[in-house]
């Protein structure tokens, strides 16, 4: 109000000066006319004077305050200040300022009344009396400044660290990140021609050379097919606005049907180039193990990733696989049982592959077995009830009752899933000390971490595929017919009956299982429906909309076994012609939506759930979102499918 006032003043004495003007000519006209107008000019003269007064009294109070704060220093020692001083009354009001503010500030106008606000960029003088302060710019000056509450207001002070801002700003923007390179699909190109796959490497090396100079960073070559490239900040920016496009490039470099594709780790943010090199070395893992193809920035402990659209490359190794087999082997003989336990909401792989190294290490290894399972809500009734009825009971409890049996020698083997929110029961991986994991899905950033043995393979189309090479790398002949169905359904539904991630692998572990009596027939039973699951999901298929070749459906209504209806929507939904994705909405509780998304390999479903909070496989993955809406959901998919 102050503020408005001190503003009014200059008007009031303007219009004060017409109305005296107005007076003394019609004093020639008319005397009446006269007094009126003198009595008007007499009252804004003195309206005018008042307010003079009383701003002039309300400045010199915080004036006085402040120069009564600094022990009696006379207000002359904050004018002879070398840097800016000013002093801001309670409502942000400009009301002394000394010389040197004037000059860095004013422009040769007076901001006596003018609020601070417009200086300091919005932030509160509150807020500027901690000890932080704030920065601000005024042409090519750049400030700190720093507030200091008086009892009728603050005195504000500009320190002009222009320079130094200017040096941090240069040491922030030639930082050197780390850039470890491999060419991680070259064993694609080992069984070709030498010479073929030679000019391949060439043409790869030449690129990334080119792409060194472009954007000014150092190159070296540190192994067959793998490269280092050291970048300033300013240059990493650059290459993070436009998405690392040298992926694409090199995926046009190409031998017959085979493209090449690199993975990039990037350590980003750190002190020193040693930190930046581990950082990058990290990257590096998580991008692999996320299926190649993709930049993955590690920054401050956090990963940003960039790319992976195409599906992994088939890189698995027999010799591997015994090693592999081998220290599964050891663990188990050193531990006094064995618990295996999947992911929450158990499907046929999980459960399967379970099944699968129950039966292996029963036999095999002699050691007491038990697969922590929650029934209620698994999607592998049908299984677990077959096995049940063939094997007896005793094989599955629940998780509550295994951890009841753990003890410091227990092994726990973590199948179908390496992320530690996904687990059936944190608690239960929590009690076992040693641990082994074994899984096909893409690295995720809340990976499993200290584990005995971490067997990852996302070119894998199955965790039960994993196992089955595992348990043939055994020494005895241990499978039989009941775990070889189980086995062979985690593959079949993983794979949507051999159509999507079947390599090579994937045939002889379905053609082992075959040889040790799986039946197709009978595996084909575990995936029959109830006539109302049937119907159900042709009831989401008809309501289907498609959007950018992407099927969208909204199970909106309540249904037993939601899930699983989901899920076998979700698989139906890519039958239809032109589309190459999936994504069923439902909700499983009040407060959360869950997205179930498939494809068959055209599009990176993974890449659009984890976007929304999620994660997965190429063609399969999954969402949950929190306290939100159908629409606001479908908002949010629509947006990540927008940003692919």
């Amino acid at each position: 109000m102050k503020k408005k006032n001190r503003q009014m003043f200059p008007y009031i004495a303007l219009f004060s000066c017409a109305m005296l003007i107005c007076a003394l000519v019609s004093l020639w006209f008319s005397e009446t006319l006269f007094i009126i107008e003198g009595i008007i000019a007499l009252v804004s003269i003195v309206v005018s004077l008042v307010i003079y007064l009383r701003y002039n009294h309300y400045m010199r109070a915080i004036v006085n305050s402040v120069v009564s704060s600094t022990r009696g220093i006379d207000k002359k020692y904050l004018d002879r200040f070398g840097f800016p001083v000013a002093i801001a009354g309670k409502d942000n009001e400009l009301v002394w300022y000394n010389d040197a503010f004037s000059r860095a500030f004013c422009d040769d106008k007076n901001m006596y009344g003018e609020s601070v606000t417009s200086l300091i960029h919005g932030r509160s003088l509150a807020e500027l009396c901690g000890s932080k302060g704030a920065d601000i710019e005024v042409g090519k000056a750049k400030y700190s400044v720093y507030a200091n509450p008086v009892e009728q207001g603050f005195v504000l002070y500009f320190f002009d660290d222009t320079y130094y801002k200017d040096i941090e700003k240069e040491f922030e923007a030639t930082r050197q990140s780390v850039a470890l390179v491999v060419l991680d699909n070259r064993e694609a190109f080992d069984d070709e021609d030498e010479d073929e796959t030679a000019h391949i490497t060439v043409q790869v090396e030449s690129l990334l050379q080119k792409w060194a100079a472009e954007y000014n960073a150092l190159y070296r070559k540190w192994g067959t097919s793998r490269y280092m490239l050291v970048f300033e900040e300013q240059e990493i920016k650059k290459l993070i606005s436009n998405k690392f496009q040298i992926l694409s490039k090199v995926r046009e470099i190409r031998l017959g049907d085979v493209g090449a594709t690199i993975s990039v780790g990037i350590g980003r943010g750190e002190n020193n180039l040693r930190k930046s090199q581990a950082s990058a070395k990290r990257a590096l893992d998580m991008a692999l193990g996320r299926g190649g193809d993709q930049v993955a920035i590690l920054s401050n402990g956090e990963f940003e990733f960039f790319g992976g659209k195409s599906a992994g490359i088939e890189r698995q190794s027999k010799v591997r696989v015994r090693v592999i087999a081998k220290s599964l082997v050891s663990a188990v003989e050193d531990s006094d049982k064995v618990i295996v336990m999947g992911h929450k909401f158990s499907d046929l792989d999980c459960v399967g592959s379970a099944v699968g190294l129950y039966g292996a290490i029963t036999r095999s290894l002699h050691k007491k077995v038990l697969i922590a399972v929650d029934y209620p809500t698994s999607m592998a009734k049908s299984l677990i009830d077959a096995y049940k009825t063939q094997c007896g009971e005793g094989v599955f409890i629940s998780p509550k009752e295994a951890m009841q049996s753990v003890t410091d020698k227990t092994l726990l083997i973590i199948v179908d899933t390496q992320s530690v929110n996904r687990i059936e029961s944190p608690e239960l991986y929590h009690a076992c000390n040693r641990v082994i994991v074994i899984d096909h899905h893409r690295m995720s950033v809340d990976h499993l971490e200290n584990t005995l043995v971490f067997y990852h393979e996302p070119s894998a189309s199955s965790a039960s595929e994993m196992c089955v090479e595992i348990i043939d790398s055994l020494p005895d002949d241990v499978l039989k017919k009941p775990e070889a169905e189980a086995l062979l359904s985690g593959i079949i539904l993983d794979t949507k009956n051999f159509v999507v991630n079947s390599g090579s692998r994937t045939f002889e572990a379905a053609a082992y299982l075959r040889k040790r009596g799986a039946d197709t027939v009978s595996v084909r039973q575990l995936f029959s429906d109830s006539i109302e699951i049937y119907r159900n999901k042709y009831k989401l298929v008809s309501t289907a909309r498609i959007y950018k070749k992407c099927a969208i459906v909204i199970a909106d209504e309540e249904m037993q076994e939601i899930r699983l209806i989901a899920s076998k929507a979700a698989d139906e939904l890519l039958g239809l012609k032109g589309v190459n994705a999936s994504f069923v909405i439902f909700r499983a509780d009040e407060n959360t939506v869950n997205i179930s998304a498939r494809s068959y390999g055209k599009r990176n479903v993974q890449l659009i759930m984890e976007k929304l909070g999620g994660g997965g496989h190429h063609a399969m993955a999954a969402a949950q979102i929190s306290d939100v809406s159908f629409e606001t959901a479908v908002k949010q998919l629509i947006e990540a499918i927008d940003s692919e």
